[in-house]
């Protein structure tokens, strides 16, 4: 069905999308090659919101070259105005005769049309090529489509005791220095870094991006059941900043860090503590895809109970803290086996002197 030019061209669309990894949120990474008598022509990638689609920018680079060309597009041409004109109008406008694309549009307001428009102009489509390389890369705009909340991603540094800081609260570092900047990179493509309340007065975080050059920085969530969050931490100082809180009173506190653009979200569950489920589901109408979690074993454990975490990123260090350190999961007691979280293992690599496992839940 796809000769190997196909599949060259193709992954020469990916390599392009993956250039948006850390500017595009809300919207998907795509990128476009534009190709005649298997000769490229032109190419383009989405940077960010509001900024010409991919298609666009390679349809411009090539003018009147794009008619009777072939366009590599790694996500189906969109077929409504939204914040940009329609591309899969501007393809049929330039005279493109085939178009190969690596997934449908998970969009409902999308999927599907744009290739109907494109057929019914009498243009070529084919679909699915590299589908899953082209589904990797925009996991979080998918979930968020599909599932109406954003791709969860926890991220644990710990010993190789499963320890993330010692009994006194003590944990920087535990990872060296090449981890760490790993993690930055997780970070830069998250819509948002998540943390708790414990995490905040333990460690005062800034949750930022720092050591790279990226155009935005991620949204602050923080999960506060009280709201007492310190008026002075960290995290407060800059930046944008959301807190979900069980405490639905209106003190002085909370009209303070609203006075200071703090969004502040009220959703209780039976218990007192924060319904994580509403949560994903505001965060999912915020337009956020990826949300990176950093939070000590409490939050962890709850989200991963819930069932909302998708993909754990462990960073382990070759060292071991015992058994009065801190655990990296509260997770309740199992009195089987066969009840335990199952996990399957997506990547290990060496990180400097710690090493990195991507897991999944199975």
């Amino acid at each position: 069905m796809f000769s190997p030019s196909d599949y060259t061209h193709m992954a020469h669309a990916l390599r392009l999308a993956e250039r948006g990894l850390y500017s595009t949120s809300p919207n998907p990474r795509v990128g476009c090659v534009l190709v005649h008598n298997n000769q490229i022509i032109s190419s383009g990638w989405h940077e960010k919101a509001g900024c010409p689609h991919a298609e666009i920018i390679a349809l411009r680079q090539a003018g009147q070259r794009a008619r009777y060309a072939t366009a590599y597009i790694t996500l189906e041409p969109c077929s409504h105005h939204g914040r940009t004109p329609p591309c899969a109008n501007a393809l049929i406008e330039a005279g493109i005769t085939r178009v190969v694309m690596a997934m449908q549009d998970p969009n409902p307001i999308v999927s599907g049309r744009g290739r109907a428009m494109l057929e019914q102009a009498g243009i070529n489509v084919q679909a699915d090529l590299l589908h899953d390389e082209a589904q990797a890369l925009n996991r979080g705009f998918v979930s968020r489509m599909t599932r109406r909340r954003p791709w969860v991603r926890l991220k644990i540094a710990a010993s190789l005791d499963g320890r993330i800081a010692l009994n006194n609260g003590a944990s920087q570092w535990i990872t060296g220095n090449a981890a760490r900047l790993d993690g930055h990179r997780w970070r830069a493509r998250s819509c948002a870094i998540m943390t708790g309340i414990g995490t905040v007065k333990a460690d005062n975080p800034q949750l930022t991006v720092r050591d790279l050059n990226v155009v935005r920085q991620p949204t602050k969530v923080v999960v506060d059941s009280k709201l007492d969050i310190s008026y002075d931490a960290r995290l407060l100082q800059e930046g944008n900043i959301v807190i979900f809180t069980a405490n639905p009173e209106r003190s002085e506190e909370k009209v303070m860090l609203e006075e200071r653009g703090v969004r502040i979200f009220v959703e209780p569950n039976e218990s007192g503590k924060v319904d994580v489920h509403k949560m994903l589901s505001r965060l999912a109408d915020l337009e956020m895809n990826e949300i990176l979690v950093e939070a000590g074993g409490e939050l962890s454990g709850v989200l991963i109970e819930a069932g909302l975490v998708d993909e754990i990123i462990f960073y382990f260090s070759p060292q071991l803290l015992g058994d009065c350190a801190q655990p990296m999961l509260r997770l309740p007691e199992l009195t089987e086996l066969h009840n335990s979280k199952k996990l399957t293992i997506r990547d290990v690599r060496m990180i400097g002197k710690d090493f990195r496992m991507i897991a999944g839940f199975e």
